[in-house]
């Protein structure tokens, strides 16, 4: 019995032998699960965002875009199961979404900030189409990692620097964190490549410094106001 992927047979024949299953019949379906449950909240992982992008870093979020673009590509090209990578798709358009918020509040934008998107535009297609040299495309997913973590520095330094996380959103934070967290869990049960664990390892240790700042540069604010009041 499958559904979406998700074997349910081991699990109910151990259940109705009135045994709780084992843990190699219940990891691989708590990994499924968990994939799926990650993919339904990956649609709004990015909209609780507020009406402002006071704090919020252009070049973090552009490195975003190339990031999930590279790793959704990556990911259809190895012919992962989508549980284990849906998220990217959703994720990928949130972050299109927000970059043109970005970019609609932060007019005028100069000429050389138009030209990364139309680069973009230009090189993204044959990438997702997976019409580039093998070689090339394991070197580009390598780099991903490194774009993700500079997707991230900008962001973790602008914070630390002006000792604010500004409009960033708690629950988006913490929804990001707990998705690598989950990620991490679900790539080891899938055999995923260990690149790709890599990268969920990173997201982890990136996200985790987000949600720290965040927790530790809005409390005392949150104190200042009450005092001054």
């Amino acid at each position: 019995m499958e559904y979406l992927g998700i074997d349910l047979s081991c699990a109910l024949g151990s259940l109705r032998k009135g045994n709780f299953p084992d843990k190699d019949c219940l990891l691989p379906l708590i990994s499924k699960l968990l994939g799926y449950a990650i993919v339904a909240a990956s649609t709004t992982v990015k909209l609780p965002q507020h009406k402002s992008v006071r704090g919020l870093s252009m070049l973090a979020f552009e490195l975003e875009v190339v990031g999930y673009t590279i790793a959704l590509a990556y990911s259809l090209h190895k012919g992962l199961p989508f549980s284990a990578y849906g998220e990217l798709l959703f994720l990928l358009i949130q972050a299109f979404i927000l970059v043109a918020i970005i970019y609609y509040y932060s007019r005028p934008i100069s000429t050389i900030t138009w030209i990364r998107p139309l680069i973009y535009c230009a090189v993204a297609p044959p990438v997702l189409a997976g019409k580039i040299n093998p070689l090339l495309f394991e070197a580009l997913y390598a780099s991903q990692h490194l774009i993700f973590l500079c997707a991230r520095v900008p962001q973790i330094w602008q914070n630390f620097s002006n000792k604010s996380t500004g409009e960033l959103s708690f629950l988006t934070s913490f929804m990001n964190f707990g998705g690598s967290m989950v990620r991490v869990f679900t790539t080891i049960q899938e055999n995923a490549p260990k690149s790709v664990l890599l990268g969920y390892a990173i997201g982890v240790a990136t996200n985790f410094t987000i949600l720290s700042q965040i927790v530790l540069y809005q409390k005392p604010q949150a104190t200042k106001e009450k005092k001054v009041r």
